[in-house]
């Protein structure tokens, strides 16, 4: 099995920290792991062992060979055959479609979803319309392109309300997100989410809660975990409120809603995942107003797996370890290939 990790988003050092964990929880007696390690530039490297500092001095690059199911190591041409491919990556390169298209390229099996999955996940504005038309409620928006001018406040203010989020269309771990009450705050916002894609959404502010659901398997047999709640210790759950470490975020598992609100969530989750043929793992967070409306906000199909991360929090709340969920997504890779 590879392990890939890495990659060129600004998700980089997450996605390292993410496949730490799920290193450390994979099985060596079953399993052989390849550490494949994507540097910031894109370099593919092949690593002996994962140190708490990467670096790639005297480690050999990792080259592709399509449709022969393997790779090949430069300059020792060492050939590496692994079974199945597991991308632990975050953003740009890693979760859009780009590694899953050279997995189908290479022929090899590849955890989680497949290309045109992935890519209309990682684009929320693709995820929302998609929602949308099939009646499940998103949160109400617009969207701006690099190249439009920067929009009146004002009108924005008389139909979304104040104050509003700004994010750009392709990223995640809320890179790249702000809170915006002005129209000189919006028109830093808008510049701050285009330096990660040239699209960006606009966002009507929710007040209430913050949940999450876990999904996992291929359909038919996929399941639906219960439900989280995510406790922001700052004014939103930016990147700093979830990954730094004097972050005051909580996770509540399971979240303090009612049973009917539970099963509308769930019943959601799994229609936005079948309705995107989304496979192996993904995770679906949506708002729960104050005065009782349900809001999907986005989908992540390739959530994290770090020490704080809610994915593998909510599938050790239904009782499957963390070992157990990795063996669990690894096995169900080969199978959907050959299917």
């Amino acid at each position: 099995m590879l392990l890939l990790f890495g990659g060129e988003s600004s998700e980089h050092d997450i996605s390292i920290s993410s496949a730490r964990n799920v290193y450390a929880a994979i099985d060596d007696d079953k399993y052989e792991v390849f550490l494949g390690y994507i540097d910031r530039h894109g370099k593919w490297w092949l690593l002996d062992s994962f140190d708490m500092h990467i670096s790639t001095h005297g480690a050999p690059q990792l080259l592709l060979v399509p449709g022969n199911k393997s790779f090949v190591t430069m300059p020792e041409h060492k050939v590496i055959k692994p079974d199945v491919i597991l991308p632990i990556l975050h953003g740009h390169g890693g979760e859009d479609g780009s590694v899953q298209g050279l997995a189908q390229l290479l022929h090899l099996p590849i955890v989680g979803s497949d290309v045109v999955a992935s890519a209309i996940g990682m684009d929320k504005l693709a995820t929302k319309s998609i929602a949308s038309a099939h009646g499940i409620q998103v949160v109400p928006y617009a969207w701006h392109h690099a190249a439009d001018d920067t929009p009146d406040m004002s009108k924005l203010s008389l139909k979304f309300g104040s104050p509003l989020f700004v994010k750009p269309t392709r990223s995640g771990s809320s890179v790249g997100v702000s809170k915006v009450h002005d129209a000189a705050e919006l028109a830093a916002a808008l510049q701050e989410a285009h330096r990660y894609h040239s699209v960006a959404l606009i966002e009507k502010a929710i007040k209430g809660k913050e949940l999450e659901v876990a999904v996992r398997g291929t359909k038919p047999n996929h399941q639906v975990s219960g439900v989280g709640e995510i406790v922001t210790g700052d004014t939103f759950y930016s990147y700093d409120d979830k990954y730094a470490s004097g972050s005051a975020a909580r996770v509540i598992i399971p979240a303090e809603i009612s049973d009917e609100t539970k099963s509308e969530i769930q019943n959601a989750a799994k229609q936005i995942y079948e309705l995107l043929n989304c496979s192996g793992l993904a995770r679906v967070d949506f708002f729960l107003s104050d005065d009782g409306v349900l809001y999907f906000n986005e989908i992540n199909t390739l959530p994290g797996f770090t020490n704080i991360s809610m994915y593998p929090k909510l599938w050790r709340h239904e009782g499957i370890s963390y070992s157990q969920l990795i063996e669990h997504l690894i096995d169900d890779a080969p199978t959907r290939g050959r299917r």
